[in-house]
Order: C-alpha cells, then structure tokens, then sequence
C-alpha cells in the first residue's frame, strides 16, 4: 500500500509540475471553446486570446482556474493509474503481457474511474473560474469562495455539471492514451516483454498517445466545456448540446482550442508516462514481490 501511495503520489507531483508549466494553454483552450460564434465570436484565435487576456487582467489571468486542477492532480493521478494497475494486474496472459485490447480495456476503466471521482468536479470549477473571468462583473475572488458560491447556488450538483460529456470524454481519452501506449511499447519490446525502456522513447511514445486523444475526442471536450459554463443551462443534456453546436456553429466548432490542447496534453501525458514508468522500475527494486 506504501509504494502504491508513492507511485501516485510522484505521479501527481509530475502532472503538478506539467500543469503550472503548461496552464496558460489550458486556459486559452478553454476559453476558445466556450467562444461561440453566434455572438459574434470574442476571440479571433489563440494569439487574440492571449493579447486580450493579458491586457485585461495581466499575465496572471492566464491562471485563472489554475489551482483546480492543481488540487486535484494528485487524487486524479491516484484513481487513473490505481485503477489502470488492478484491472491490468487481473488481465495480463500468463507472461505477464498486456495486449492492445486489453490495454484500451484498462484505460476506459480508469478513465470513467477519475471522471467520476475527481475530473469532473475539478473540470467544471476550472471551467467557471475561466468563464467568469470574461464576465462584466466576475464574482469569484479566489477557489475557496468560488467552490462555496457554487455549492451555494447550485448545490453539490453545480460541481458536476456535464459529468456524461466528463465520463465519455476521460473514458475515450484514457482508453486512446494507454492503447496506443501498449501498442508501441509491445511493438518497441518485440518478443522480450521484460526489455528496458528507455525514459526519452517513453516520452515519445507517450506524446503521440497524447496527441492521438486530442485527435479522437476533441469535440467530446468542446461539448463538456460548454456543458460546465456559465451558460450551460441553455442545453437540456449532452446530445442537446451537442446538436446546437452542430447547428449554430458548424462541424469546425467541434474542433475549437484543438492547437493549444494538443500542446499541453503531448507535454502532459509523455510526463506523466515517464514519471510512471520510472517510479515503477524503482518500486520494483524497492519492494520486490512474488
């Protein structure tokens, strides 16, 4: 249980450190997609984001909703890889090999896993935080006001606003990442499964898992977004939402923030893979089991 929580533990101290490091994209992802055009659009791309952003509220409005995901890195780090490594430990072949299926298995399991218990919550405070601050009169001061005024209004429920658009997006995004991370580890190992990987391959295979999540589930994460603003109400579920996108806005709309999203989650999940891959072989040296 001890190297357990030390595994996630380093796992979420990586996902920290990529969060701060890579947030200001996560913030203009954001607001690009809760940009509509029917309004007309607030935004005319991402360099307009920022000039925008910054001469409005400084560099540090780039931040805004930051400290979300930071207080939920660690027990989101927890629940995905927990997660991953009991539903792997009891589907490996007797070598110990964990096929691609299986591996996308595993990561649908974990990823509706940490949407359910802590992605969702996290993404729709961050995703108020960001809206609000484009708001005439922002009305949160900080994230434990902001929580309070939420749970004051909406109740807890207003914490897991979009949680079908959250569950489908974290499931598809997990189920990509750890598919395409079998895949090619299998592919790099060939028939030695217990071959080393070397940390910079890993960062690379771990870049393109990433890439092909943004890829597959982007317009998954525009419907959550919108789902977790302000203006959520105007949608009576997921699949509203999504027809009113496909209807207002176009098929492209769908694809909103997809440049700075594929930066951060490239940077986030090679990290994170690395973090992982080298805490395991430590943990392996430190504790050795049967």
């Amino acid at each position: 249980m001890s190297s357990l929580w030390k595994h996630n533990r380093m796992c979420g101290l990586a996902g920290g450190i990529e969060i701060c490091i890579t947030f200001p994209t996560e913030y203009v992802k954001t607001q690009l997609q809760l940009d509509e055009r029917s309004h007309p659009p607030r935004y005319r791309g991402i360099g307009d984001c920022v000039r925008q952003t910054v001469r409005s509220h400084g560099v540090l409005g780039l931040y805004r909703g930051l400290s979300s995901l930071l207080y939920g890195s660690i027990p989101k780090a927890a629940v995905r890889f927990g997660t991953f490594e009991f539903l792997s430990n009891h589907m490996r072949d007797g070598q110990g090999r964990l096929d691609s299926t299986r591996g996308l298995l595993c990561g649908l399991g974990a990823g509706v896993a940490e949407a359910v218990v802590v992605v969702c919550p996290m993404e729709t405070i961050k995703v108020k935080f960001i809206h609000d601050q484009t708001s005439a009169s922002p009305k949160y001061r900080g994230f434990f006001h902001g929580v309070r005024e939420i749970v004051r209004e909406q109740g807890l429920k207003g914490t897991y606003q979009g949680l079908t658009a959250t569950v489908l997006k974290q499931g598809s995004n997990q189920a990509i990442r750890f598919f395409v991370m079998t895949s090619l580890r299998n592919w790099y190992r060939g028939d030695n499964p217990s071959k080393p990987m070397n940390p910079l391959i890993t960062g690379v295979f771990g870049a393109i898992a990433g890439a092909a999540s943004v890829f597959g589930n982007t317009p998954l994460d525009v419907i959550k977004t919108r789902m977790q603003g302000l203006e959520a109400h105007k949608y009576r579920n997921t699949w509203d939402c999504g027809l009113q996108i496909l209807r207002n806005e176009g098929l492209k709309a769908f694809y909103k923030g997809t440049v700075p999203r594929l930066g951060r989650v490239c940077l986030d999940v090679a990290i994170v893979f690395i973090i992982y891959d080298e805490v395991v072989k430590l943990l392996n040296k430190v504790w050795k089991t049967d």
